[in-house]
């Protein structure tokens, strides 16, 4: 195969920032995706129906001129959200879904959920609207080792709230885990992101040769065996997996430092790198479902008409890219990749 033709897909986790980093990277992104789920950590994070209107406009303002693309709002959750801002939300069209961060769990989270047993009567008013909960299912306990703590957050709290709102729509983001495969496999109305990160790379990556800051995201990567549980749902064709990159962008200063930032940015060379992660097993013909349908479904929106083109072309992943008063360095950078998407 020389020619992968596969319809536009869409990003159903990804992280802009705003102002001039906004314009930097959103190019980066409307050039591959059609839509895509943008996530709420600002500072201050997008809480209100309000402040997701006034951060779409902005993103809207910095689409490229002449492209089209579609921001999918979310709201920030706290123990201070109300069942109307949720009605709101519902009401709003443009917001998609709400966020769950435990307090202090990654980059901009410290507005996050203190106790998820506060949220019990939003929690009713998303089952009741049929709005999605995007979780980031990480426990903060420091009892717990960073690398059990999405099977303890599955264990301590996903469980318990999945059998208290059993109608509740829940997208596990990220997932890193064979639990979280597996549990999501198990339970109706949940589904899952899945990272390029996470599909190409064991947490051997973070340590080759030295500390490298640019594998370092959270989750963290995992075991072999995880990952080989993440490839296998990502290529299994089944609907309840889909492409979320979660491409977090920050700047080659703050990753490479005594306390670098968790995150890894792809939003450059999604697509590729995806395409990369399905051929390493011989599964290009499930690509198309896993980026362009089965998150779409999911939200109930329409699936894309528009094609994208993928060729089989080596090519170098650059070294850096442009970012306000630094440099991002993308995933991978400096790697030869086997499949190169050419826009028309």
């Amino acid at each position: 195969m020389q020619e992968l033709k596969i319809t536009r897909p869409d990003d159903w986790h990804l992280h802009l920032r705003d102002g001039d980093a906004l314009k930097a990277v959103l190019p980066h992104t409307v050039r591959q995706f059609a839509r895509a789920i943008v996530m709420p950590n600002l500072k201050p994070p997008v809480r209100t129906v309000d402040d997701a209107r006034a951060y779409r406009d902005r993103i809207i303002a910095a689409i490229p001129e002449g492209k089209k693309f579609e921001p999918l709002m979310t709201l920030y959750l706290t123990d201070n959200t109300t069942p109307e801002e949720i009605i709101a939300a519902k009401a709003a069209q443009f917001v998609k879904a709400v966020k769950y961060y435990p307090a202090g769990a990654t980059t901009n989270s410290e507005f996050g959920v203190t106790d998820i047993s506060r949220c019990d009567r939003v929690f009713e008013a998303m089952q009741k609207e049929g709005m999605p909960l995007l979780l980031h299912g990480e426990v903060r306990d420091q009892a717990v080792d960073v690398f059990d703590r999405e099977k303890v957050f599955i264990e301590q709290y996903l469980i318990p709230l999945r059998t208290k709102f059993p109608e509740l729509r829940i997208v596990l983001e990220h997932i890193t885990t064979a639990d979280s495969v597996q549990f999501v496999l198990d339970t109706p109305n949940i589904a899952a992101t899945i990272t390029p990160q996470h599909l190409l790379f064991n947490r051997n990556e973070i340590f080759k040769g030295g500390i490298r800051p640019h594998f370092y995201c959270l989750p963290i990567l995992k075991r072999e065996q995880h990952r080989q549980a993440l490839i296998t749902a990502a290529t299994s064709g089944n609907p309840k997996f889909f492409l979320g990159t979660d491409s977090a962008p920050h700047s080659r200063d703050h990753k490479e430092n005594s306390c670098g930032c968790a995150g890894c940015f792809s939003a450059l060379h999604a697509i590729e790198l995806y395409a990369e992660a399905f051929a390493s097993v011989n599964a290009l013909d499930k690509l198309e479902a896993f980026a362009s349908f089965y998150g779409a479904d999911f939200y109930q929106l329409p699936r894309n008409t528009e094609q994208i083109t993928l060729t089989k072309s080596t090519w170098q992943i650059p070294d850096q890219v442009s970012f306000p008063e630094s440099e991002l360095v993308p995933l991978w950078a400096g790697q030869e990749l086997k499949w190169r998407y050419i826009e028309n």
